[in-house]
């Protein structure tokens, strides 16, 4: 299976380098934390009127948490995926105890990075580039396959997609005849 090759190939990357191990250990399990806190300090500091300040940190939070803790728990209710490292002879650097279809993070961090690349293409994509980082490092990691990866992240581009139109449509940008986000 073409998933599971692809798990190996990026699997046995662990293991080389306790430099590397390292790298990989802090994108898969810290760089959340520096994700969420840049986010709300850009979002803090930047020039938006203080009204879409909010409603850009409603539409983050409720695309992540939608994601998250929605869709993702609901997916994991019906279907039971183990971790590879459960099913697999796998070099193991981080250790769950949940399923591992759809990736918690990669749903929670797409979804924040979707919301952020629709208010501001250039920090969308920064957010984009250390989210694969931060999903990838779980693949080396040994915790996920690179499916519950893929599924994560369409989960949350799309919630992301869904919240920002769903509240543009109902609550249109004061200053905008449009809910076209500005850039």
């Amino acid at each position: 299976m073409l998933d599971t090759q692809l798990f190996f190939l990026l699997n046995n990357l662990a293991g080389q380098s306790p430099f590397f191990d390292a790298v990989v250990v802090f994108l898969a399990s810290y760089l959340a934390y520096i994700l969420i806190a840049l986010f709300l300090v850009l979002l803090l500091i930047s020039q938006y009127p203080k009204r879409e300040k909010l409603q850009i940190f409603l539409i983050t939070a409720v695309s992540a948490f939608v994601a998250r803790f929605g869709i993702t728990e609901i997916i994991r209710f019906f279907y039971h995926r183990p971790r590879p490292f459960l099913d697999l002879p796998v070099y193991q650097l981080l250790t769950e105890n949940s399923w591992s279809f759809p990736s918690g993070h990669a749903t929670f961090f797409f979804a924040l990075a979707t919301a952020v690349y629709l208010y501001h293409k250039k920090l969308g994509i920064i957010f984009f580039i250390a989210t694969i980082l931060m999903t990838v490092s779980r693949v080396i990691a040994g915790i996920h396959y690179p499916s519950d990866i893929v599924g994560g992240a369409l989960i949350g581009v799309a919630v992301a997609y869904g919240v920002f139109y769903l509240v543009h449509k109902i609550v249109p940008t004061p200053d905008k005849e449009t809910a076209v986000p500005t850039y």
